[in-house]
């Protein structure tokens, strides 16, 4: 009788256990934030105000660009447009789940950098 409750339980610790192994980790990436626009968060090419932040804010708001981190190589879009809009131009650190395939990052949180 006991055997059949052993087998279950060992089953659903095996499966959980085997779930959390594939769940992509989180992990910080830090840069600035900036829009697709201008992914080297570069502004000199579009001009599209005097500054970079007024650049990429225009970006946003004329060309429906959306906002990304660049960390000085690559460009990663962020899921969280509004908090990321809340640190145009800023370097900061992004704490989330990235999909490298669709090169996102599902934000948890954006901080300032120190």
């Amino acid at each position: 009788m006991k055997r059949p409750v052993f087998t279950l339980v060992f089953l659903l610790i095996a499966t959980l256990a085997a779930a959390l192994a594939a769940a992509p980790a989180k992990q910080s990436v830090a840069g600035t934030v900036t829009d697709d626009n201008c992914p080297k968060a570069d502004h000199s090419q579009m001009q599209m105000g005097p500054t970079d932040v007024e650049c990429a804010k225009a970006c946003i708001d004329v060309h429906g660009a959306m906002y990304g981190l660049f960390d000085g190589k690559d460009f990663y879009t962020l899921s969280d447009q509004k908090t990321a809009a809340k640190f145009t131009g800023q370097k900061v650190k992004v704490i989330g789940t990235l999909d490298a395939k669709s090169r996102t990052i599902q934000v948890d949180s954006i901080v300032a950098e120190k």
